[in-house]
This record gives structure tokens, C-alpha cells and sequence, in this order.
């Protein structure tokens, strides 16, 4: 979908606040909590001013993380260790087989964190379309990259349901931002069946490998990625109304659910 709100400044500006080229740090396979750590280093040293633009490419070993809006119920049941993190969203997986990009970049003035987000989605969008995934797009109320029912996947291995292919959840902290988005290109979906993956019951996840009925590896995935991200954040690749479905969004079924909570809480003697 589009913003629902125009966006602050036209949609062929820029959003970041630097001019310069973006510059790309490879991690290779690094530790959630590692790479957590070294994002919040670059961050703080891009708010300073002592450092450009990064995007911080990486794959991490098998590990679950909890956003703010996480519910017990969302939480998995298989023992792997799970991590709290500051980004929105709730709980999801990463891991082996997944491309996952940190954008770690200052936001031009006014900050528009939905524009933001909507050019992560649109990059992504762009790049899963150009690998052959070509009705990918957006369901109203839920952030990430979907692939519709509709659509038959070359592998029959792959879910029938609306599933997504990609994942979003960022922290914008003094104009800096944080976390990103995670592209799942060969992972398997075993980790997905023991959470309640982004609060989301009534919908499933892919893979590029399952959708495309062949290997496609991070490298495969990487390029393309990086280049329609660089032009979704200049403005060259314009957002454009990719929405196929609706749904309800599961951070606002969240929220009613700790309102229900609180008021029984107050209301046992």
C-alpha cells in the first residue's frame, strides 16, 4: 500500500540527510547479540556526525527476537534462546539462509518514519519481483512483503496461505536508524512452526528457494537488494500501491489485548 498520509516531502526526494554515497560493511554469518551491539556503536557515532551512512550487511545463527508488542503466547516453545530487542514488531526468527540488511542512516528533516518504512518494503518489493517472485506486495494492516494465495509457488513444499517473504522492524533513535529488514532467500521454515511468527496466526512464511523452485542463495540476493534500497532511500525508485489484501495488524491486536489485561487486573479484589 501506499503511505496512508502523504508523504512530508515529494516521493523522488531523498529521506536521508546525507548526500553521499552509501557505504556497505559486509559481516558475513555474526552473533545477533554482536551485531545488535555494533549496530547501536554505529548509530551513536552517525548521530554524533563522526561517521556517513552505513547499511551493515549479515546472516546470523539460528535465534529468535522479541520486539516491544511480543505476547506471551507468541513466544516459541522449542527452547532456542530468545533476545528482547527495542525495534516495534513482535517476536520472529532469524538465521541460516537469511539475508538481513541494517540501514543504519540519518533521516533528512522532517522525519517520516512511514515513508521510511514504505521505501524498506518497496525495495524489497523490487527485488523479489526482479528474481521471479512477480506478484509480490503488501497486505493493508501488516508491515513486511507478502506473497498472495493466489500466486502457486514452483515448489510444492511451499505454504498455500498468504505468506511472507520478508520481514520488517526498525528504531529510529535521534534521527539515526536501526535494525532493517530480513529477506528469507534458503532458509527453512522449521524455526516458524514454534512461535506465533509477528503475532500473525492466520498466514504463513517463505522463502525465494520455495517460491522459485530453486536454490537461491544470500549472494543471489544481496546485489540486487542493496542497489533498490540505495534508490528507494534517494527517491529514484518511487513507492508505489503494491496491495493485494487486508488484514488486521497485530501490533493493534496487541496493544487491545494488554488494555483487557489491565483492566482485569484492576478489577480482581
Amino acid at each position: 500500500m501506499t503511505a496512508p498520509r502523504d508523504p512530508f516531502f515529494p516521493a523522488e526526494r531523498s529521506i536521508r540527510a546525507s548526500d553521499k554515497p552509501l557505504e556497505v560493511r559486509f559481516l558475513g554469518r555474526m552473533d545477533y547479540q554482536e551485531a545488535w551491539d555494533y549496530q547501536a556503536e554505529v548509530a551513536a557515532a552517525r548521530a554524533k556526525g563522526e561517521q556517513d551512512d552505513v547499511v551493515l550487511v549479515v546472516e546470523h545463527p539460528n535465534i529468535y527476537t522479541a520486539g516491544k508488542r511480543t505476547q506471551p503466547e507468541d513466544m516459541p516453545d522449542n527452547g532456542l534462546p530468545v533476545i528482547t530487542v527495542d525495534r516495534g514488531g513482535r517476536i520472529t526468527w532469524h538465521g541460516e539462509g537469511q539475508l538481513v540488511i541494517y540501514p543504519i542512516i540519518k533521516l533528512a528533516e522532517p522525519v517520516d518514519v512511514v515513508d521510511y518504512v514504505r521505501r524498506l518494503e518497496e525495495a524489497t518489493i523490487q527485488t523479489v519481483r526482479q528474481m521471479g517472485v512477480t506478484t509480490a506486495g503488501r497486505i493493508d494492516g501488516r508491515s513486511g512483503v507478502w506473497v498472495p494465495s493466489t500466486t502457486e509457488a514452483k515448489d510444492p513444499a511451499a505454504p498455500k496461505r498468504d505468506r511472507k517473504i520478508a520481514a520488517l522492524g526498525i528504531r529510529i533513535t535521534r534521527g539515526v536508524t536501526m535494525h532493517g529488514l530480513a529477506l528469507n532467500c534458503c532458509n527453512t521454515l522449521e524455526y516458524y512452526d514454534h512461535i506465533v511468527a509477528c503475532g500473525i496466526d492466520d498466514a504463513d512464511v517463505t522463502t525465494l528457494s520455495l517460491e522459485l523452485g530453486r536454490q537461491v542463495s544470500l549472494e543471489d540476493a544481496t546485489q540486487p537488494l542493496l542497489q533498490a534500497l540505495d534508490d528507494a532511500l534517494s527517491g529514484r525508485l518511487i513507492v508505489a500501491d503494491h496491495t493485494f489484501g487486508s488484514a488486521p495488524d497485530p501490533t493493534k491486536l496487541a496493544n487491545e489485548r494488554a488494555r483487557q489485561r489491565r483492566r482485569q487486573a484492576r478489577q480482581e479484589p
